[in-house]
């Protein structure tokens, strides 16, 4: 039985990278956090301008456009309250020469948007910050970006910080290679995720918060493919969300810890 803790007054925030990775990474959660009354604020670092779609875009319609507006949907089946854009520019993949952008978010000054994100939290009056943990879950330039940005404004307001990742242990036996992180941790060639033992918090959710994370998925429909995330396997690969917390337990923790390891984790 999962615990539905009353969460009104509170407000968390979530920055994410690019568009899609709200619903990949977070979607559960986040729909959860609304349905106990919490107000959700998502942040999106960048248009996710490098994302080629994988669908015709309508005359004059470009992929930025595109992205966007499949966010906002993905917002609404999410239950967010606000949605908020910093403008800047996707990065490209490890090594692309499009890091180099004087837009992109790779090259950002951190300290200038983790301002721009602590200011948003202090005027939402949030007290939980939702970011990319250190090596941006498989590093890719713009996660490793959003999560140092998100652990300054974390700092900076001393909100409870928890830092996204996935169990790379679980993954391997439930899920051996049906997550969207392995075939972009596959694309950009590198590792991924944490083992069982580094993490803090796993957010699991009914068969009804899986529906609702699999359609704000598939909303991002320029990216990805709805046969790349059947039903049939979508808890086995998508049902928990997994964090890394710094401090003491905050507003998240309220939700439940279905982490194999959560006895050991708050001993």
């Amino acid at each position: 039985m999962l615990s539905a803790p009353d969460l009104r007054g509170h407000t968390v925030l979530a920055l994410h990278a690019h568009p899609d990775d709200e619903a990949i990474f977070t979607g559960i959660t986040l729909r959860r956090l609304a349905d106990a009354g919490a107000r959700v604020v998502l942040v999106l670092a960048t248009g996710g301008e490098l994302g080629e779609s994988r669908v015709p875009l309508a005359p004059g319609e470009s992929v930025t456009r595109r992205r966007i507006a499949e966010l906002e949907s993905s917002a609404a089946l999410l239950g967010v309250s606000r949605l908020v854009l910093l403008g800047r520019r996707d990065s490209g993949l490890p090594g692309w020469p499009s890091a180099s952008h004087a837009r992109a978010l790779a090259g950002a000054d951190p300290l200038a948007l983790a301002g721009r994100v602590a200011e948003l939290a202090d005027a939402e009056g949030a007290g939980t910050l939702i970011h990319d943990d250190e090596p941006g879950i498989y590093g890719h330039p713009d996660h490793r970006a959003a999560g140092r940005i998100g652990a300054i404004a974390a700092e900076l307001t001393g909100a409870t910080s928890y830092r996204i990742t996935v169990d790379r242990e679980h993954l391997h036996v439930s899920a051996r290679g049906a997550h969207l992180v392995h075939g972009a941790a596959d694309a950009a060639a590198v590792g991924y995720g944490r083992v069982t033992a580094e993490i803090t918090l796993a957010i699991e959710g009914s068969s009804e918060h899986l529906a609702s994370k699999r359609a704000a998925i598939t909303a991002h429909a320029s990216q990805v493919d709805p046969a790349q995330v059947p039903v049939g396997e979508f808890a086995a690969a998508y049902g928990y969300e997994w964090f890394v917390r710094d401090g003491a337990p905050g507003t998240l923790d309220l939700l439940g810890n279905a982490h194999l390891l959560a006895g050991a984790a708050t001993a």
